[in-house]
Formats: structure tokens, sequence, C-alpha cells
């Protein structure tokens, strides 16, 4: 459900103004520029006027800065409050110009954004409410009032826009395909979360992201898993936030497949895989270092190098109670308990070493000194395991093109039914391939003879190719 910030103090002013400069567009004699939107399901024409950048707000339910607003929980705090405040407003315009995964940084995006503005001026009319409210437009809008352009063209929503309607008409804007500054990828996730909450069919809000329904449950998986992250990281003075894994996209989805490919074959090794990798990516290894961090990974390569402190992390797999049942779920196993506690060591230590404002030298230096340690140990962990993982695939590899060539030839079959029934199968051509595929067999039996306790699918084959008189 969308929140409602009620209506900012110049309110009143600003909707004289843009009645006075709506009734002057009307009035012209000149061609007036209008804008379509999508007004509660329907394409709707509004019209574009001139509006002072200074007499304009900020929206504070924008999804563009969503994620980043906890950069600085106090300004949040103000900002839900009072978000007309000037310090509210100027908290907006801080994150509307900074970099998403680290808004402490300013965004290069942002300084482009201004260049074309100084250049070209501006494209595209933005859109607000008549209280001045900005539905579209908040980041040119910021860049504008830098470059000191006193005034910005914007389209104007109806008399009876509600907060719900900015929120949604914001997402459909946002949504176009045009050269829009897209959202970050956590506010992205909490877009669709956000949607998800207030009811609307997921195969709906996969559509108006024109992505597919298994993609968006996959992103909802993500977010979940990010909040459950955030929540383990957080110490007496210390948390991460949703924003610090901004950079983390294609890791995440990764893991997505891999646990939900683990999780039908055995449940409990999916949590273990998960865990194992979810380690990996606090870590910040790469996707393919992160990859390798299979079931055994913990148990059969990290656990020798880690140092004591972190051999010793306590776990403790007890019942978990759900509340208001009185009923207990089967504890986690000592593996993934174990697991577990080391990813919850490393992001606690992360949250440390990223808040050095909240807390002492000491606690900086230990969670910085023990983050380096882990680190380590995984890069040592991650030599034989890489190794190994390129013996498997070797091995692998000639099942798997065997596989392959199954497939094929069974569409090969359907082919030649198709063809035969049509009339157009060219049995010469035909002829020739199974000659070719003769000739590759006969190779393949030469080399699975020298296979010392052959199963029946090698013994098949070489009875076959002798009576070929192989």
């Amino acid at each position: 459900m969308s929140m409602d910030f009620g209506r900012p103090p110049r309110a009143a002013e600003n909707r004289e103004l843009v009645e006075k400069r709506l009734e002057e567009v009307s009035a012209g004699s000149g061609l007036q520029e209008t804008l379509t939107v999508e007004w509660r399901t329907k394409p709707y024409v509004v019209q574009v006027i001139d509006m002072p950048v200074d007499q304009l707000y900020f929206n504070p339910s924008t999804h563009r800065i969503r994620a980043q607003r906890s950069f600085d929980l106090e300004r949040d705090r103000l900002l839900t409050a009072n978000p007309w405040a000037p310090e509210s407003q100027d908290y907006l315009r801080f994150l509307l110009q900074a970099l998403p995964s680290n808004p402490g940084k300013r965004d290069g995006d942002f300084d482009e954004l201004k260049a074309s503005l100084r250049e070209y001026r501006q494209n595209e009319p933005g859109l607000i409410t008549r209280d001045g409210i900005l539905v579209n437009g908040n980041t040119r809008v910021a860049a504008l009032r830098e470059l000191g352009v006193p005034s910005v063209r914007v389209g104007v929503l109806p008399e009876s826009c509600t907060w719900a309607d900015i929120n949604a008409v914001e997402l459909s804007l946002q949504l176009r395909h045009d050269t829009r500054r897209p959202y970050s990828y956590i506010n992205r996730l909490l877009t669709i979360e956000e949607q998800a909450a207030a009811g609307r069919p997921l195969a709906d809000i996969a559509k108006d992201f024109r992505i597919r329904t298994e993609t968006a449950e996959q992103d909802r998986w993500v977010l979940s898993t990010l909040n459950d992250l955030v929540a383990r990281s957080k110490t007496e003075s210390a948390q991460l936030k949703l924003m610090d894994f901004e950079d983390q996209q294609e890791k995440l989805r990764e893991l997505h497949r891999a646990f939900a490919k683990a999780a039908r074959q055995n449940p409990a090794q999916a949590d273990l895989l998960k865990e194992n990798r979810l380690a990996l990516i606090v870590l910040e290894f790469s996707k393919t270092d992160v990859r390798l961090a299979d079931v055994d990974f913990r148990s059969r390569y990290l656990q020798r190098h880690l140092p004591e402190q972190l051999q010793q992390i306590p776990a403790q797999p007890g019942a978990r109670v759900i509340p208001g049942l009185n009923r207990s779920l089967p504890a986690d196993n000592p593996q993934v308990a174990a697991a577990k506690a080391f990813t919850n060591t490393l992001l606690r230590a992360k949250a440390v070493e990223r808040a050095p404002g909240a807390v002492n030298q000491q606690e900086s230096e230990e969670a910085a000194a023990l983050w380096k340690q882990a680190r380590e140990a995984v890069e040592e962990a991650l030599v034989p395991a890489g190794k190994d993982a390129r013996v498997r695939k070797r091995k692998q590899a000639a099942p798997d093109r065997l596989h392959d060539a199954v497939q094929d030839i069974d569409q090969c079959v359907t082919d030649m039914t198709l063809a035969r029934a049509s009339r157009n199968l060219d049995e010469e051509t035909l002829d020739e391939a199974i000659l070719a595929l003769r000739a590759s067999l006969l190779k393949l039996a030469r080399e699975a003879a020298r296979i010392e306790e052959p199963g029946d699918g090698v013994v098949w084959l070489l009875s076959a190719m002798q009576q070929e008189g192989a």
C-alpha cells in the first residue's frame, strides 16, 4: 500500500500557479505540448507547462532511491516524519545525485545527465501533481538546479491525483522503453515486492517489468534472502543495508538457480550450498569463484585453512518454534548451522567495517583482520576446489556430449517423420549422414574397448560394432 505523505507547505500556492499557466496554455494560439501517461490503466493526455524549478518538491515516495534512503538513518527518519522540511528535501536531492551502491560517492550517470542538459537542454517534460510534487523528473530537476536553470517543462496530472496514483504513474513511466535512467537493482526488487504486497498478481507485475513470471519469482526470492542477510548482519552498533548488495545481481541470480535445482533433490544440501555460496558473495569473490562453493566446499576444502577463531564458531541448531502456533520446525543440521554461523560472522564483520563512525577503532581493526583472514582462507581453498572442478568437467565431458548427441538423434527421428509425410526427405543426404555416424561410432567403440570393466552400454556398442566387422 502506498504511504500518504500529505500535501506540501506550498501546495495552495503551486495549485494557483499551475491553474494559471494551464489557462494561459489553453488560451494560446500556438501548438500546445502534451504528454501521454498511463492513468488508472488507460492512456491519458496531459498538458505541459513551464514551472520554476525551485517551486517544485522532490517526491518522497520515489522508487528511484528507496534502498538508498537507509544510507543515513537519522535523515531517513526525518524524511519519513516530515518529507517537506528543507532538510528532508535536501536529503532527497543528495540521494538523487549519489551512486546507488555507495551513496557516499557521486554517481557518474548523474554528471552525464547534467552535461546532456547543459548542452541539449530538456528533451522530454517531467510530470507533477497540481501541488507541485514531482512524479517523474526528480533527477532532472536536481541537475537543473545545479545548473542554475530557472524553469522546467512538466506535464500536470489531474486534480483527483492520490499517492496511489503517483506511485502507479511513476512506475509505468519508468518501465517505458526510452533513454530514462533505470532503477538500480535493489530498487527494482523493492518495487516488485511492493506491487506483490499490494495484491497484484505476479504475472501482471512481470508483464509491467517486461520479464517472465519465473524471473519475478526469482527476484522476490533474492530480496527475501537479502533481507535475511541484513537482519543477520546486525551487531550492537552496526548493520548492513540492502544497497550493500547492489553489485551482486548476477551472483544472486545464479545462486537462486543453483539452490532451486539442488532443492528438488535434497533440501538440506540445498541449504548448505546456499550458505557456502553466500559466504563467498559476502566476501566479494567473483562469479566464477562462487560457483566452486559446492555442498562439500567447507568440509572438503575450506575447513583446514580457516584460523582457529573461525573454525570454532558456536553453532546451535536448536529447534525453531512458530510464533503463535506453539509448533516446532526441524532444526538445521549441524553442517548447515555451522555454515550459517560462518556467514553470520562475515556479515557482522562487514557491517562493522562499513560503519567506521559507529564503532571504535579496536572493533574496526578486529573486523578488518577477521575479514582478511577469512578471505585468505577462502582463496587457499579455491585452489584445490578449482582443480577438482576442472577434473570433474573433463570426466563429464564425454558423457555430456553423448547425451547431447542422443537428443539430436531423437530430434532427427521427428524431423524424418515430418519430412517423409510431406515427401521432402533428402534420402541421399541422409544416407551420407548415417555413414558418417557409423564411422564415428566405430571410433567411439575403439576407445570404449579400452575400458577395463565395461557396463551394459559399452558391451552393446562393442557387440554392435563387431557385427559390422570392426
